[in-house]
């Protein structure tokens, strides 16, 4: 059984929203739910009541519900949930509008910014009105190639406020990556800033947006936020004015939110794209409102008040994730460009200074902080952080004890794990459980997850494909350009009909956790025994040498073999006696199977552009096939060094 590492005390448990939701349910339904387990195990047996049961006690804001919850429940895809409610997803994000703060930014070293909740409301109306005026209306998509910065929460706001589709991309994006995304969807309207800080470095926007506008006919107007600079020309851009000339008129008054179908289209996302042309993921406004209501509130515990943050992109859905805190009534605390800079401590001051109440950010993150020997507990006070969220890649066992040891004792270290598919997760963290070393705390509430092996049967304590049996809110509406549903099909319910089959390779823990062992298009397959990617790299990365590892399936001989690619510290080279080490290390704590064939230097592991690694790619450069989409990458050109390589011809 797993190392306890961590316990709610019995106050912490009485002061949760989850204890507050589970007497809410006891009272509404004449139930006696005693903890969290018989939680669970009602919601996804009456999901009808459950989803009612969030709507009612979060305060959903909406014209109607109506009577019908779910309609056509026995078919994925198809259920229809709420289909007589009429809301707008905009109106329960500004349901405050006094002046404590809403948005906190800081933009590197460069840029302070406070936001009030009654300004943010003045600045959505005008913004509002201003796409109004420009003919955006319902159904219209409005894109946003912009950093994580106020102006991009206000303009989808705006958007949303009308029933437009709002769409974005982080400014790092080269030209073609942005074309094969908004290209498809076709924006009326494009938002974009002057440029973005990254590594203490100020990079310039206008040639790549002017470019933009000329190869995506649809866009009929930029609108150009400054955040570089006081001032720029946007003669090269046709169409294109300043935010300030694009809202000159517009004061602030009441707005009219569109109340429309619980189903509305509310944000286009897009899949990581490394292996083709992005998918374009339609999800609609009530089931994203829902489901961010409940992990926020519930799994997270955001009271009003609280300071919520995340370490994101506006071209990662955790951005989407991290706006919806606004409905949980928390102040936002915003943070564009790089993490180390000037060094590893930067998040760690942000989270002093503002008193930051839950903390996210990626795997990777604690990983690196981890390698550069950094020690947050010791030289940052951090009293206010309830709880640590990770997300990205799988969190190995040695990171949690990483993070208890040298970041803070008495929190809640919350793994949670889902995608872009649904906006939002299948595994996530919880305030009234213990956290168990190395597993994702519990299943979400009103998810009927599952782990199935090959012949579809559901097991426990053994590795098998992260399913989920019944319909869901926050299911996508559709695809893009995908009338008949084939792509959305093909997508999820290929595997197991009228299952939803995620592609995560896992393992459902005695204590009803779950364990990630990584993407099961990446799993390894020698001599037929199938690997999970995770298992391999919490063993390398353990390693002083190893900055950080990729590892991929090799056909070799009418099978599979192992092969390891390693990224090690600055002037280290890869020896007989290094590779020695690290397939002993593997070979001690694993079994045979995983012991790499060929261990292989590299000085960069090529990524997403929300940082996660690609294994598919680099295995479809290795046996010599093309990458169809190398613009999603945040750094294509480190894939050149993966091919032909001479170790992998013996």
């Amino acid at each position: 059984m797993a190392e306890r590492l961590w316990q709610p005390s019995p106050d912490q448990i009485e002061q949760a929203n989850l204890t507050r939701f589970r007497e809410f349910v006891n009272r509404k339904y004449s139930l006696g739910l005693a903890d969290y387990p018989a939680l669970y195990q009602w919601s996804i047996e009456q999901p009808e009541a459950f989803w009612c049961a969030i709507w009612e006690e979060s305060g959903v804001i909406a014209e109607t519900r109506g009577e019908t919850v779910l309609e056509d429940g026995d078919r994925m895809p198809g259920a229809r949930w709420f289909p007589q409610a009429r809301l707008n997803f905009a109106e329960n994000l500004l349901r405050r509008r006094d002046d404590s703060d809403a948005l906190v930014f800081r933009g590197e070293e460069k840029v302070q910014r406070r936001v009030s909740h009654r300004e943010l409301y003045d600045q959505v109306s005008r913004v509002a009105q201003a796409l109004k005026a420009a003919g955006i209306g319902e159904g219209d998509r409005v894109a946003a190639y912009l950093p994580n910065m106020p102006e991009t929460i206000v303009a989808m706001l705006a958007a949303s406020s009308l029933g437009a589709i709002w769409s974005s991309c982080s400014p790092d994006f080269g030209v073609n990556g942005v074309v094969d995304r908004f290209g498809q969807i076709e924006p009326k309207l494009l938002f974009a800033a002057d440029g973005y800080y990254y590594n203490g470095k100020t990079h310039d926007s206008l040639e790549k947006i002017a470019e933009i506008r000329q190869r995506i006919p649809s866009i009929e107007q930029v609108v150009v936020i400054p955040y570089t600079r006081e001032t720029f020309a946007l003669d090269s851009i046709e169409g294109a004015l300043p935010l300030s000339a694009f809202i000159q008129g517009c004061e602030a008054q009441e707005i009219s939110f569109r109340q429309l179908p619980f189903d509305h289209p509310l944000y286009i996302m897009f899949s990581s794209g490394t292996t083709g042309v992005p998918k374009c993921i339609v999800h609609g406004a009530g089931g994203t409102l829902l489901q961010h209501l409940k992990e926020h509130r519930l799994h997270t515990d955001v009271k009003p008040g609280d300071r919520t943050f995340f370490f994101t992109t506006c071209g990662w859905m955790m951005w989407n994730w991290l706006v919806s805190g606004l409905a949980a009534e928390a102040t936002l605390l915003l943070y564009d460009g790089s993490p180390f800079y000037p060094d590893g401590n930067a998040l760690f001051d942000y989270a002093d200074a503002e008193k930051m109440t839950q903390f996210g950010t990626s795997a990777k993150f604690i990983d690196a902080i981890n390698k550069a020997g950094l020690k947050p507990r010791e030289s940052h006070d951090l009293s206010s952080v309830r709880t640590l969220c990770s997300t990205g890649s799988p969190l190995v066992p040695e990171a949690f004890d990483f993070v208890y040891a040298n970041i803070k004792q008495d929190m809640c270290l919350s793994s949670i794990s889902g995608g872009t598919d649904i906006i939002s997760c299948f595994a996530l963290g919880n305030p009234v459980l213990p956290v168990y070393r190395g597993e994702l705390q519990c299943r979400g509430l009103g998810m009927k997850v599952e782990v199935w092996n090959d012949d579809g049967k559901p097991v426990r304590q053994e590795k098998g494909e992260l399913v989920c049996t019944a319909p869901f809110p926050s299911m996508p509406i559709g695809f893009w350009n995908d009338p008949d549903g084939v792509k959305y099909h093909d997508a999820y319910f290929d595997l197991f009909p009228n299952v939803w089959c995620h592609g995560d390779y896992v393992e459902l823990t005695a204590q009803d956790g779950i364990i990630i062992y990584g993407r099961s298009d990446a799993v390894l397959n020698p001599g037929g025994v199938r690997i999970g990617t995770a298992e391999i790299y919490r063993q390398v990365e353990q390693l002083d040498e190893v900055v950080e590892s990729l590892v991929i399936g090799q056909e070799w001989e009418g099978d599979v073999r192992v092969v390891l690619f390693v990224r090690l510290r600055d002037g280290l080279h890869l020896d007989d006696t290094l590779s020695d080490r690290i397939r002993k290390q593997i070979r001690a704590n694993t079994t045979p199977r995983h012991v790499p064939a060929r261990v292989v230097q590299v000085t960069d592991i090529p990524r997403t552009k929300s940082g996660k690694i690609v294994e598919l790619a680099v295995r479809e450069v290795v046996h010599g096939r093309p990458v169809k989409n190398k613009e999603a990458l945040a750094n294509p050109e480190a894939l050149d060094q993966f091919a032909a390589r001479q170790e992998l011809q013996v």
